[in-house]
């Protein structure tokens, strides 16, 4: 069973950037696919992005705006969040997911198919 630790959230002005990480102990990372999802004050937890097992293969809640960007490196049981260009709408706490049940070439986005979850990083962008 995977535990995953979110890091690098904190207060930004808007327009800068922040890279999320999060870091995977207790199982074979490579075998999971891994999601980032963030959750607004009074709001239910939204998809931002995904990645497959080997990294290949990503998805975005909106690629065509291209600020955030995800990425991993499996020979540091790691996963990252790039995000650039930040606004104040981005202000959320930022979770990490992981979920082992599909292939290797599968990328998840939606919520409840991910059964191993971070506790979250605070992101806060002032305006």
């Amino acid at each position: 069973q995977v535990q995953l630790v979110e890091s690098g959230g904190g207060l930004v002005q808007a327009g800068g950037s922040l890279r999320l990480f999060c870091a995977a102990s207790g199982g074979t990372f490579s075998r999971y696919a891994m999601g980032w999802f963030r959750q607004a004050p009074g709001k239910e937890r939204d998809f931002v992005a995904a990645i497959n097992r080997r990294g290949g293969t990503t998805a975005y809640a909106d690629p065509r705006k291209g600020r955030f960007t995800i990425s991993r490196a499996n020979v540091k049981n790691m996963v990252y969040l790039q995000m650039n260009s930040l606004k104040p709408e981005n202000t959320a706490v930022y979770y990490c997911a992981a979920e082992s049940n599909f292939g290797p070439g599968v990328v998840i986005t939606t919520e409840d198919q991910y059964h191993y979850w971070g506790q979250g990083t605070q992101v806060t962008v002032s305006s």
